[in-house]
């Protein structure tokens, strides 16, 4: 017997309503249930207009506790459709402490962990460091009824070593909420290598690691970011299963054969030859001049 999950991912446009926000998220979390989804992910800060574009404290009052409304609605379309659901939030943990966190709710609804977003960037329209402060739970994976789940968020995307921990930690399916896109200026010279270059290193952590990889993005035009969709599956050997287009909202739905992430790492035994004797001067920002 194969052991199969069926993953959805909700590739949306956002407007200045959270309530039509949360409206259409929970729509499409019942076309996927409906479809045959067993693990649904939605994009990075679903609920809102990405806030990040420029530095304004207004905007810290959409960030809710968690638990809190839209952490419970999710919870509850978790339990309804007994599936499991991730879901990334603007998360006020407390007064001057505010995280993009993602949460995992299991078939029943109950919560199964939280994930911090670790690597916070800060570039031209991109100003997370403003919003949020830095992931303290680490890299971890949870464990669900449809089977092991990792998540980072966006930014990590870039780390190999985020994706080496939460491989490391049990995660046979890695979900990167992300909410990327192009600037008008950049686009025509650098749109298509920089959606490549984005696309090629979350497929090089599959292979790496020997795990599925799922990334859902937004859609849409938010001030001078276009947003290039593109949400994607990849197996644990880099092969993209099924892509978005960039311009559409759609979900995404694949079949996931866990048993091919043994088969990966057997022939491919990367962790096996691992040497975690040798990789000390990764605890160092740069590695001394020994010439």
């Amino acid at each position: 017997m194969t052991r199969t999950t069926a993953v959805a991912l909700i590739q949306t446009r956002c407007t200045p309503s959270k309530e039509e926000n949360v409206a259409t998220a929970l729509r499409q979390i019942g076309e996927a249930a409906a479809r045959g989804a067993q693990v649904v992910c939605l994009q990075e800060l679903f609920a809102i207009l990405y806030p990040c574009q420029s530095e304004e404290h207004a905007r810290f009052a959409e960030a809710e506790p968690i638990p809190g409304p839209t952490s419970q609605v999710l919870s509850e379309a978790a339990r309804q459709h007994e599936i499991v659901v991730v879901g990334s939030l603007f998360e006020r943990r407390a007064a001057g402490v505010y995280h993009n966190t993602a949460v995992v709710f299991d078939a029943d609804g109950s919560l199964c962990g939280l994930y911090r977003k670790m690597h916070i960037p800060d570039d031209p329209q991109f100003y997370e460091k403003f919003y949020f402060t830095p992931g303290d739970l680490g890299f971890r994976s949870f464990s669900t009824r449809f089977g092991q789940i990792g998540v980072c968020v966006c930014w990590d995307q870039w780390f190999p070593e985020a994706a080496r921990l939460t491989a490391l930690a049990g995660a046979e399916i890695l979900f990167y909420p992300t909410a990327i896109g192009w600037l008008a200026d950049e686009k025509e010279a650098w749109g298509e290598s920089q959606h490549a270059a984005w696309e090629t290193m979350m497929r090089s952590h599959a292979i790496a690691n020997g795990i599925f990889v799922a990334a859902p993005n937004r859609i849409g035009h938010e001030g001078d970011l276009e947003f290039w969709g593109a949400s994607f599956v990849c197996d644990p050997y880099g092969t993209v299963m099924a892509r978005a287009e960039h311009a559409v909202e759609q979900i995404v739905r694949v079949d996931c054969d866990l048993d091919l992430i043994d088969v990966a790492r057997t022939h491919w035994p990367f962790l096996r030859d691992r040497r975690i004797d040798a990789y000390g001067g990764l605890n160092q920002r740069m590695l001394d001049d020994t010439r």
